[in-house]
């Protein structure tokens, strides 16, 4: 008798009084999702309490009143500061003790289903601003500096996911070159560690790189062997001439003393 109490007990617990379903399997940043199921044994006025989750983080939770037939509904729209990373979306709901469903879909934010093509104007100090043309996708630009220390550029990202950036970098202020004037590679780094990068298209007047980041990534040095030359030609031949008439000068002085 004992044995048959128990089994009858695990089989009605393994039988759940509740489904759950979505109306699509895949939403977009802004979709509307309808979230739907059915009870099949009411009890009072309890209610379906609805959870959902990304990546074990909960993203939002209702309590849904269950019609007379049965039959419940509700609507979340994907949007605000949680619907920041892509990937599968858990449903998990429950009604009354141990009675629970679950189903996922896949979800998309814009910053990684859109791509960004603009202009960055970049300070280059008393040279003036010059414009560095990117495509980004994963994240947004937040500012981009010149640090001449190590001749590079950093660019500053705020990263909501993992994605890329395209980087079309002018040869007049940015640049790697060998002694032979011929092009060398840049050296990336994201957040201080080395990484690896592409460069598709190599220009007379600019090259144009791609790197790869990781959500939540910040810095993106790229380092070369010049960015904004502290002198240019004229500023350098000035400087030479300015050199060249002092030691004449000194000489002069020298020799004058000398007499």
């Amino acid at each position: 008798m004992a044995i048959l109490l128990i089994s009858i007990g695990t089989a009605f617990a393994q039988e759940s009084l509740i489904s759950v379903q979505t109306d699509d399997n895949n939403y977009d940043e802004g979709d509307t999702i309808v979230i739907s199921g059915k009870v099949s044994t009411i009890v009072g006025s309890t209610p379906v309490t609805l959870q959902l989750f990304s990546e074990g983080n909960l993203i939002d939770i209702a309590q849904i009143t269950v019609a007379q037939d049965g039959s419940y509904s509700h609507t979340i729209i994907a949007e605000g500061p949680l619907w920041k990373k892509e990937g599968n979306y858990t449903v998990r709901v429950s009604y009354g003790e141990g009675n629970i469903a679950e189903s996922e879909f896949a979800y998309s934010p814009k910053t990684t289903s859109m791509a960004t093509t603009t202009n960055f104007e970049v300070d280059a100090g008393s040279y003036g601003t010059f414009d560095v043309k990117y495509t980004i996708k994963g994240g947004t630009i937040k500012n981009m500096v010149v640090d001449s220390d190590i001749f590079a550029l950093i660019v500053q990202i705020d990263a909501a996911d993992d994605g890329t950036i395209t980087l079309e970098l002018p040869r007049e202020f940015i640049g790697a070159e060998k002694q032979d004037g011929k092009d060398d590679t840049f050296i990336i780094l994201i957040d201080g560690i080395e990484v690896a990068y592409q460069e598709s298209v190599v220009q007379s007047e600019s090259r144009i790189i791609t790197i790869n980041f990781e959500q939540n990534d910040s810095d993106i040095e790229i380092i070369g062997t010049y960015v904004v030359p502290e002198f240019s030609s004229i500023v350098m031949m000035i400087l030479i001439i300015g050199i060249t008439i002092t030691i004449l000068t000194t000489r002069n002085r020298f020799q004058i003393t000398k007499f």
